[in-house]
């Protein structure tokens, strides 16, 4: 009994009687005689190293054609041809066709968190390597804190990072650096003089120090909001209503300056600050009123007396010229004559040439 058997370019056949590897069949055509069997093998591919293959190894020729590949607990290694990232080698033992493909193995150490490999993003995201990865973005105007197994590690600026896949922890905390705004509305406070009052306030701060904002405090917008309730409450305490109206605008500085060092313990840094609204309460509101028609009334009346006043200096005044004027008390004189005429509709008079003294004497009666 005999058979052909053709091994095409990049194959190579094993022949086996009893299970025994007997003869290595190259390119070509080949007759095989007697109770025999051929198992083919593609060169381009690889072998997955299991234990019938390793007994084939034995074979000096065979041994001579195979490279093992062994990947052992906590590694990896990529498989590279010609310059291009084909494969992932798990753990286990693989056999490669020496001669065949220009192949370069990359061997990776998962034990570590780093990547340390000179691996590029692009492989990095590659679908067979990507479960294999953790990535951690921190974006544009962040910061952020590297944290292995509970450990701070270091810093990090904004960025795309990669770290192997593996048993120890890791966890990437990031804050905005950028100026923020925090908004203190509603706060009811009592003045010095017992006024309720409702106060809107605002204060902008910007993260100084990641460590001290994020790993030494908890929550530190929080604590800054309760800081500047307490400085607010305290600094509004102090003043009568009247003086808190008058110092409105100074109240933000002043603040800022008495809250001394306390955001720089929470990594922060209050750059401004300022009231935004002070909102009285309903019976507030109605005596302020009170008093600011009152204030009013009271400056009109002493508008109205201060031109009373003055009218009354200038009727002195041309009293006074008028006495030492003969011609500027009958110039005054016809000025009247003129006024009270135009109100009278018809005038009779005699017809002697005395005109203006009949006139006179009609103004005089």
């Amino acid at each position: 009994m005999f058979r052909n058997v053709q091994i095409k370019a990049y194959q190579v056949g094993l022949v086996f009687k009893n299970r025994n590897l007997i003869e290595i069949l190259k390119e070509g055509n080949h007759w095989i005689f007697g109770n025999k069997s051929v198992e083919t093998y593609e060169m381009k591919t690889l072998l997955q190293a299991n234990d019938d293959l390793l007994l084939l190894l034995k074979n000096e020729e065979l041994n001579t054609m195979l490279e093992i590949i062994e990947v052992k607990d906590g590694e990896l290694v990529l498989v590279y041809e010609n310059g291009i990232f084909k494969e992932v080698l798990h753990v286990g033992q693989y056999a490669v066709w020496k001669g065949v493909m220009n192949r370069s193995f990359q061997r990776i150490d998962l034990t570590k968190v780093d990547i340390t490999e000179r691996i590029s993003k692009t492989i990095l995201e590659n679908a067979k390597l990507k479960n294999l990865v953790r990535k951690f973005v921190v974006t544009n105007q962040h910061k952020g804190l590297l944290i292995i197994d509970g450990k701070l590690t270091k810093v990090l600026e904004a960025g795309t990072y990669y770290f192997w896949m593996n048993e120890i922890s890791i966890e990437v905390k990031s804050v905005d650096t950028r100026m923020q705004q925090m908004e203190i509305a509603g706060q009811e406070l009592l003045t010095k003089d017992k006024a309720m009052l409702r106060i809107n306030f605002y204060v902008r701060y910007q993260v100084e120090n990641i460590v001290k904002a994020l790993m030494d405090n908890k929550e530190y917008d929080k604590q800054l909001y309760i800081l500047m309730q307490l400085a607010l409450r305290e600094f509004v305490g102090a003043l009568t209503l009247d003086e808190l109206l008058l110092k409105k605008d100074s109240v933000g500085k002043e603040i800022l300056d008495n809250l001394g060092n306390k955001a720089e313990d929470l990594g922060l840094k209050a750059t401004d600050a300022g009231i935004r609204d002070v909102i009285l309460t309903g019976e507030m509101k109605e005596i302020m009123n009170q008093v600011l028609i009152a204030e009013k009334k009271a400056q009109a009346n002493s508008i109205m007396r201060r031109e009373e006043t003055a009218s009354t200096r200038s009727l002195l005044n041309t009293a006074k010229l008028m006495e030492e004027n003969e011609v500027l008390w009958k110039l005054k004189e016809m000025e009247y004559m003129e006024k009270i005429a135009d109100k009278i509709g018809d005038i009779t008079v005699s017809g002697n040439s005395n005109i203006v003294s009949q006139l006179k004497e009609i103004f005089a009666k």
